[in-house]
């Protein structure tokens, strides 16, 4: 891939002064351009949110309940296994 087809969107946005010059300073002590130094910035916190909203929160008593429940032996459902093995209804 060249460079050119991977950076071919944009992204703009409004920044106070002081934010402006606060990512500046911050990018030139990493010795990286501004828009290097933002968009990776941009990216691991969008990457954060994204897995927190993907991750399943439990707290330690549910999570032991559930695990307690997952160890017992399978238990067979009345009608289950003839309801599996139907045809379905909304086959052509």
């Amino acid at each position: 891939m060249s460079t050119s087809s991977l950076k071919a969107a944009r992204v703009e946005f409004r920044v106070t002064a002081e934010q402006k010059q606060t990512i500046e300073t911050a990018a030139a002590l990493e010795g990286r351009t501004l828009t290097d130094f933002s968009a990776e910035a941009l990216i691991e916190r969008a990457n954060e949110v994204i897995q927190r909203e993907r991750q399943v929160r439990v707290d330690a008593e549910r999570f032991d309940a559930f695990a307690r429940i997952m160890d017992q032996p399978a238990q067979s459902i009345d009608g289950l296994r003839d309801l599996m093995t139907r045809r379905p209804v909304f086959v052509d």
